[in-house]
């Protein structure tokens, strides 16, 4: 099959750093390459791929401090795509809802994964102007605020089952650990209220973002003061196998619909337990009692923290390799690829018959 797979511009594939929609695209395009098929991957020239690499913009936006308006850059991406258009037998978006306008109209099958939050209004309001537009939702969850859209599957994210993989541990676990973004919606002042109530150290690996910034200036830094933290800032996946075999657990006290939260299954890739709150997708990524435990306010977490003794690090990783993996993910995106290709092929025959 050839599969044009098109990425975010604002990251490379896959991110240096931080990067959940970029780390998740580059699973999927070298599983689909291992698996035999003929892939491109549209995304910043700073990429590194199996695939076919077309680069309509020569470095990851968040990187190149001359971009002063990135909308731009993506209508130059869509334009590369639209032009080869018909050397693909689909194409696979990852960019929201910059295609439907153009591609709507277009003969060559194509769908999109929504990556993010769809409980804003104006959200609701582009999607439905193209109600026939294929889309992917990455949970279940993710489609509650707009259950009425072009909806054909959903497929949850995977990850190459060797990225990362737990680490021998030659002392104590004698931390917690908190992965991913500082900001007000992804907990870390919970995760600082219950590391501290147990007596053990936080260790947070995290971005700030510039929008954030003066949330974690007034709201975190004062606690980073008072309590037994330590921030490390964001880390690559090469870091990540020691930080997470190393940390008791994960603890992910959310506020907010997360649509899928890619640092869960990365902790269970390590074999490292997840404390998350019930928000969003956590009851579908999450095997209660056997990966961690779900949770609804910070006392249930605290209560969970004395509990983590009773998990097996081991059958964490083994629910990781049953649940988790990027051949799981691929193969799943692969019936959708063929579904649409049929469909497509059927409605064209009936318009010609």
């Amino acid at each position: 099959m050839r599969i044009a797979q098109i990425a975010p511009l604002f990251e490379a594939v896959p991110p240096k750093l931080y990067g959940g929609t970029e780390r998740v695209v580059s699973a999927l395009t070298e599983e689909l390459v291992a698996m035999g098929h003929d892939v491109t991957l549209f995304a910043s020239g700073d990429s590194v791929t199996s695939a076919k690499l077309d680069a309509p913009w020569p470095q990851a936006l968040r990187l190149d401090p001359a971009i002063r308006d990135w909308v731009a850059t993506y209508h130059l991406m869509l334009e590369y795509v639209y032009r080869r258009r018909d050397q693909f037998d689909i194409l696979h978006f990852h960019i929201d809802y910059f295609p439907n306008s153009l591609f709507s109209t277009q003969k060559v099958p194509f769908l999109t994964t929504l990556h993010g939050r769809l409980d804003l209004n104006e959200f609701g309001a582009v999607y439905r102007m193209f109600p026939n537009a294929p889309l992917v939702s990455i949970s279940d969850s993710q489609r509650k605020p707009v259950p009425d859209l072009g909806w054909v599957a959903t497929v949850l994210h995977g990850m190459p089952a060797d990225r990362l993989t737990p680490q021998p541990q030659t002392g104590d676990r004698d931390y917690f650990a908190f992965l991913g973004r500082i900001s007000p919606e992804k907990g870390v002042e919970r995760a600082i209220r219950i590391a501290s109530a147990m007596g053990v150290k936080l260790k947070v690996a995290a971005k700030v973002d510039r929008a954030d910034e003066e949330y974690y200036r007034t709201s975190v830094q004062p606690l980073l003061a008072t309590a037994d933290v330590e921030f490390i800032g964001e880390i690559n996946d090469a870091q990540k196998p020691a930080f997470l075999s190393g940390a008791k657990a994960l603890l992910f006290p959310i506020d907010w619909p997360e649509p899928f939260g890619l640092v869960m299954i990365e902790a269970m890739a390590c074999g490292c337990p997840v404390i998350a709150m019930r928000r969003g997708s956590v009851p579908e990524v999450m095997d209660d009692g056997l990966t961690g435990f779900i949770v609804d306010n910070v006392e249930e977490a605290i209560a969970a923290c004395g509990k983590l003794d009773t998990l097996d690090r081991a059958a964490v990783r083994r629910q990781f390799d049953k649940r988790w993996t990027s051949r799981r993910m691929a193969e799943d995106y692969v019936d959708v690829y063929e579904e649409l290709i049929s469909a497509k092929t059927v409605k064209l025959r009936a318009v010609g018959d």
